[in-house]
């Protein structure tokens, strides 16, 4: 008994050293000099712009992301073909790659001058580079593996016999797919939406590099918070940090809240 307690004591604690801490002096420090300072950071034009550029881009990356990744588990799991390996080795290459050589790679391709497409692009009148296209491109890289890596072994998990019964009453595959498949897949799609728009709403790596970090134009707010330190303030950075915080959370708890759906 002391044992268990012990350890639900450490791992308690291991949580509080790392989140609920932090967490905590982020409000103190973010509302240490009132009210007021926290609203005019959170008011401004400057903030407002990588609020809606960072929530475009989430909004972009996520459902494509979600389409992609559902696609990708039931080919790597429903189906054999030449390439599979390499597929999932795809799939993966976000997870161990920096999101800086991303953003390098990105650069190469769709540079004006000597891009490979970039050249060709600016011909007729068409910027990717420091532009929320580029930002868009470069976080759907970045966020590719969370949904297909959490619908696959959901997938291996669940079979085939309730697929093929349905195949063999006369349903077609998309019957199939929408009848029973997707129903038993949705906690997996669930968390994996929660991982890609967490990514999405926090990359910073990629998205500095192709993006020029033009406050108030191409500035999502991870960039805004550390121009903010840049410049010396604290406040902004933080107030800006919270809301962040905050987005993420709330998708957690949107997400959560179809569990008890899924039951019923």
């Amino acid at each position: 008994m002391r044992a268990r307690y012990a350890l639900r004591s450490v791992a308690l604690g291991y949580l509080a050293l790392l989140i609920a801490f932090p967490v905590a002096l982020l409000l103190f420090r973010t509302f240490e000099g009132g009210v007021g300072p926290v609203w005019e950071a959170l008011s401004s034009d400057e903030f407002l712009s990588a609020l809606r550029l960072t929530l475009l881009i989430a909004l972009i990356t996520v459902p494509l992301n979600t389409v992609f990744g559902v696609l990708a588990a039931i080919a790597l799991v429903r189906h054999h073909f030449r390439g599979k390996r390499l597929l999932s080795a795809f799939i993966d290459l976000p997870l161990g790659v920096s999101p800086v050589v991303v953003g390098l790679a990105l650069l190469i391709l769709y540079n004006r001058r000597d891009g490979w497409f970039g050249a060709w692009l600016a011909e007729r009148g068409v910027q990717i580079l420091f532009n929320w296209p580029s930002m868009v491109l470069a976080t759907i890289f970045i966020a590719l593996p969370f949904v297909a890596r959490e619908v696959v072994p959901v997938l291996r998990e669940i079979g085939t016999d309730q697929e093929l019964a349905a195949q063999t009453l006369g349903a077609s595959g998309w019957q199939t797919f929408r009848l029973i498949t997707l129903p038993a897949i949705r906690p997996g799609i669930a968390f994996g939406v929660v991982l890609t728009t967490a990514r999405a709403l926090g990359e910073y790596g990629a998205v500095a590099i192709v993006s020029g970090k033009l406050v108030g134009k191409t500035a999502t707010m991870t960039i805004l918070v550390e121009e903010h330190f840049i410049r010396f303030d604290e406040v902004g950075a933080y107030a800006v940090s919270l809301v962040l915080a905050l987005l993420a959370l709330l998708t957690l708890v949107g997400m959560q809240r179809l569990k008890p759906r899924e039951g019923r």
